[in-house]
């Protein structure tokens, strides 16, 4: 898996414009607007799949790939590791490539209109895009739920294995 992160962030990387001067992924403490953009949109992505964990009836927090830890919404973050790239990487790489200003504080964090701007899109992207699924065009938040509901199955032993989700981009 660690492999093929660095891979994926090495060809993310070209896809950045340069005068973002990117040095890659930053999760707690970025002080940067792409890895900024990235946090805050996987936050709102975490709190879709979270949702839709409780509604197939699971525990956000009983995790597989993620480990346990005391207040860490383990399954949450199994369900959108198949959605990161997307909902989010794509709808923050195509506003950086659109010139979308991502402005700061002073503080190191995204301002009140850079957060607005990127929820609606990343909000957009999970209610209005259709990808093929399962022989449909479903929207993303149907495909999330969807996905929560089958590790349910997966769980009650109704189905035999857990079949990651993998969208077009």
């Amino acid at each position: 898996e660690g492999r093929a992160a660095q891979r994926y962030w090495k060809g993310v990387k070209c896809l950045v414009p340069g005068e973002l001067n990117w040095e890659g992924p930053r999760h707690r403490g970025a002080r940067d607007a792409f890895n900024s953009a990235l946090n805050y949109g996987y936050a709102i992505l975490a709190r879709q799949g979270e949702q839709a964990i409780v509604l197939a009836g699971l525990e956000p927090f009983a995790g597989f790939v993620h480990v346990d830890r005391p207040g860490k919404p383990s399954l949450t973050l199994d369900l959108i590791e198949e959605f990161r790239q997307a909902v989010v990487d794509r709808v923050v790489l195509g506003m950086v490539n659109r010139s979308v200003a991502l402005p700061m504080t002073d503080t190191g964090m995204l301002q009140d209109e850079a957060r607005k701007a990127l929820a609606h899109a990343v909000i957009g992207r999970i209610e209005e895009s259709a990808e093929p699924y399962e022989g449909k065009r479903r929207t993303l938040r149907e495909i999330i739920q969807s996905q929560a509901r089958h590790i349910a199955t997966v769980l009650r032993g109704q189905r035999p294995q857990h079949q990651g989700f993998v969208a077009k981009w």
